[in-house]
């Protein structure tokens, strides 16, 4: 136990937005004397994701790309048992909830993130980004499943090999959104609300953790694959 607020770690908890992990956040979470809870959402998307509605109006205005990755993501979420986009967003939301404790939006907001990589990506990159999320809509779940088995095994490298392949992307969508949400929690800790757990995509994990650190701010980590146990999902019969 520490002896005040400010001694104690943030707790980063990885997740996948396509896979259920509403147990293991549960328990990840039931022990633990927390301030607050924090999510990777914006106000933008946890208005539609909390109110269980669609964006109406507003997907129509995302790049092309966005569109066909959120499609993606809830194929991805019913086929391999996992899931829809968001619902790890929710068990944490509803944890606070269950647990009066204040839910934080450490995000910054969708539009102006993929405004902001649509302008400054370069030609060859925005084709590649658009031929990905065409060519993923029609990957076969056991295939997901297998790069995810390999994510989880080595995430750092998967990390490279995005940098490898968009530096652009990797900076707009990881280093820059890492050292903001970085910024607010740090913010939220001279507040008073030291001992938050804040949920983020397994991505932001490393990054996010490092951001922290050189803010001086304590750390302790929980990855997707320590979350997701050793048997993680499988997809379901076509």
């Amino acid at each position: 136990m520490f002896a005040r607020t400010d001694e104690g770690p943030v707790l980063l908890l990885g997740a996948a937005h396509v896979v259920d992990l509403a147990t293991p956040l549960r328990r990840a979470l039931e022990d633990r004397t927390l301030d607050g809870v924090a999510v990777e959402l914006d106000e933008e998307r946890a208005a539609v994701l909390f109110s269980n509605g669609k964006p109406a109006g507003r997907a129509a205005g995302a790049p092309l790309f966005a569109r066909l990755w959120g499609s993606l993501q809830r194929r991805l979420g019913a086929e391999i048992g996992g899931g829809a986009p968001g619902d790890e967003m929710k068990v944490a939301a509803l944890v606070a909830k269950e647990r009066n404790l204040p839910l934080f939006l450490i995000d910054d907001p969708i539009r102006s993130t993929l405004l902001n990589l649509v302008r400054t990506m370069p030609f060859k990159e925005r084709v590649l980004l658009l031929t990905s999320a065409v060519v993923g809509l029609f990957v076969p779940s056991r295939v997901v499943v297998r790069e995810m088995d390999r994510y989880s095994e080595s995430p750092e490298a998967y990390t490279e090999e995005l940098r490898s392949a968009s530096p652009t992307l990797a900076k707009v969508l990881l280093d820059d959104r890492n050292e903001h949400m970085a910024a607010r929690l740090a913010e939220l800790r001279r507040r008073g609300y030291g001992r938050i757990a804040a949920v983020v995509g397994d991505a932001h994990l490393a990054g996010l953790a490092t951001a922290l650190r050189n803010r001086g701010v304590p750390v302790e980590a929980i990855s997707f694959r320590e979350l997701r146990g050793p048997t993680g999902p499988s997809p379901r019969p076509a």
